[in-house]
């Protein structure tokens, strides 16, 4: 007999041939189901609550499958450890981050495994190639899980935010690879300043995008952070990769004293922030004058009722649900975002709705009322116009320049003059092109889409209303920005004090019973606790709520809920360390990452000249 040797495949290789085409199969199933379910839906002028999630999740489920045994048969080697650990890593973070589940300790380990991960691909002869394609997947899944939601308003702006965004965050991590070959006694050190610059350019470009902001991810759990009224929330992103580092460093020792220290550090600097945060968060006390407020949440639906309802219908449901709430001891009524218009921005005073309402309650002439409305203002001939100048014909077939407004107004019954606030921190694609000026080439293409690429009109400084109390009149996604919402609250440099509380005028109703109105929600606890102002937040759908100075949510209405929420706020006009100096941490590492960056750029260029090479 003649002994025939054969291969044997291995374990792992048989459970991949197993398994591989069973879960491609299950993932292209999800995604075809989940993708007619949409369409269905939307054909009926229905909301797709989490469907997007099971696309985006199935979709990312066949790359990663199919991507990996590209790599393998490439040459790749340890493939599908790497692909497990970058998906492990997406997990933990995407778990971490508010909204699914309130686990926000995980961030401490999310990034454990990337860590690992990159580890490795230092080994390798191209490290970069071998990390990206990973670690990209991996942060695909943690913005899979944390905003699929904005799929909800749109499904191009969803898949824009969760594919660049991922995009983006590779950056730091590439740029640590590099820095690491040029400056390895540096270990870690510029990872992370890259990485809260990379936090930091979210907050101040054209494309912002700060949500997932690693700091954002305790703002379920306000008596963890009260030292954000130090830090702010670049505070809690420092801690976050802190405790990761520690932990790595001792897992990578494997044993002994020196990881035993590595760990027992990162348990006490767990335990010191958080202990004095307690203290602080139970010893605090409230203290000044007092406003009696009334939030509105009227739950107009806004893809398909909101803006398709007569005005007058909608007017006589904010009537009625004022009036639930409203006595002589009120001294504000606050509707939300966008609550009434189109109006001329100088007419506000005699907009037919709004003086329906002031008849409706002329019983109380001391009331003040903040809403949010949807206006334009038209520019005087010969008026130097600004970049959001859009042109229409007058009456006369003359041309009339204007911008179109996203604004908040302060109005009394008794006829005093009217106060307003343009929205000045706009989002990206609906309300402003990004890189106007770069991508002019795209405006006749954006132009055939029936979008346009003048964006909303703002104004260069925050406007605080006067009145019984000072208020910011914060919109929407200006919230969350703590250093741009600082600017309502720190003195004007003209002498008008700032603001003693804040209104959140928000629509959270374009992302369905999603975790995007929650987030949103939570993000206004982090700005309470870094001023140290109450806040109340008027929804026209989403949470409408009361916060207090701690940043405890106090008083809220249910998603898809018409009502009226009442509610006292304790002014305060003491300044904290974090609105005097803002985002310090994240100038610091700005400023680091620009020194790291030159320096890994010399090196580079010297060690690619070589040491035999002579000096130009």
């Amino acid at each position: 007999m003649t002994k025939q040797h054969s291969k044997q495949p291995s374990k792992a290789q048989f459970l991949k041939n197993q398994y591989f085409w069973p879960a491609a199969g299950l993932s292209a199933v999800v995604a075809v189901l989940s993708a007619r379910q949409m369409i269905q839906l939307d054909a009926q002028q229905l909301l797709w609550g989490h469907r997007p999630l099971w696309l985006f999740l199935s979709v990312w489920a066949l790359i990663a499958l199919f991507g990996a045994r590209l790599l393998e048969r490439r040459g790749g080697v340890g493939v599908w450890k790497k692909m497990g650990l970058a998906s492990l890593g997406g997990l933990l973070l995407g778990l971490g981050f508010p909204g699914l589940l309130p686990l926000p300790w995980l961030m401490f380990v999310g990034w454990l495994p990337l860590l690992a991960l990159a580890q490795a691909s230092q080994q390798a002869a191209r490290p970069l190639r071998d990390f990206w394609p990973y670690a990209w997947l991996g942060l695909m899944l943690w913005n899979i899980l944390s905003t699929y939601w904005v799929a909800n308003a749109a499904l191009a702006a969803g898949l824009f935010a969760i594919i660049v965004n991922s995009l983006l965050m590779l950056l730091p991590w590439l740029g640590w690879l590099l820095s690491s070959r040029a400056m390895p006694r540096l270990g870690y050190v510029p990872l992370v300043a890259y990485w809260l610059s990379f936090e930091y350019l979210h907050y101040n470009w054209d494309l912002t995008w700060p949500w997932l902001t690693l700091g954002n991810s305790f703002a379920q759990f306000p008596a963890w952070i009260q030292w954000y009224e130090y830090t702010g929330v670049f505070g809690g992103s420092w801690w976050i990769w802190l405790i990761n580092l520690l932990l790595y460093r001792g897992w990578q020792l494997s044993g002994g004293l020196a990881a035993s220290r590595h760990w027992a550090l990162a348990l006490l600097l767990i335990a010191l922030p958080a202990a004095f945060s307690f203290y602080r968060y139970y010893s605090y006390q409230e203290e000044g004058n007092s406003i009696e407020v009334v939030a509105v949440q009227p739950n107009f639906e806004p893809h398909y009722q909101k803006f398709t309802l007569p005005e007058h219908v909608q007017a006589d449901r904010y009537l009625e649900l004022s009036l639930s709430q409203l006595d002589s001891t009120v001294d504000y009524l606050v509707y939300p975002e966008t609550s009434f218009g189109y109006v001329e921005e100088r007419q506000i005073s005699n907009y037919p709705a709004l003086q329906y309402l002031r008849e409706g309650l002329a019983a109380y002439p001391a009331l003040q009322l903040v809403t949010g409305l949807n206006a334009y203002r038209d520019f005087a001939p010969g008026e130097p116009l600004t970049d959001a100048a859009r042109a229409r014909r007058g009456s006369g077939g003359q041309q009339i320049y204007y911008e179109t407004l996203n604004s908040a107004a302060q109005l009394g019954m008794a006829g005093q003059e009217v106060q307003t606030y343009r929205k000045s921190k706009l989002v990206p694609g609906p309300e402003s092109f990004p890189f106007k000026r770069i991508l002019f080439f795209m405006e006749p293409l954006v132009e055939q889409l029936e979008g346009t690429t003048a964006g909303l009109g703002t104004q260069p400084q925050r406007s605080v209303f006067q009145g019984k109390a000072r208020i910011a009149p914060v919109i929407c996604y200006e919230s969350v920005f703590g250093e741009y919402y600082g600017g309502y609250v720190r003195p004007r440099t003209y002498g008008q004090p700032g603001a003693q509380a804040a209104f959140i005028l928000t629509n959270d109703g374009w992302w369905d019973d999603t975790p995007g109105h929650r987030q949103h929600l939570y993000f206004a606890s982090l700005r309470a606790i870094e001023g140290r102002r109450p806040l109340v937040r008027s929804a026209n759908t989403g949470i409408s709520a009361f916060i207090n100075q701690r940043g405890d949510i106090t008083a809220s209405l249910p998603y898809n809920t018409a009502g009226a929420l009442r509610g006292s706020m304790i002014l305060n006009d003491r300044l904290t360390f974090y609105h005097r100096w803002g985002d310090m941490i994240a100038r610091i590492a700005f400023f680091l990452t620009l020194l790291l960056a030159f320096s890994t750029l010399s090196r580079s260029l010297s060690a690619a000249k070589g040491p035999n090479t002579p000096a130009a």
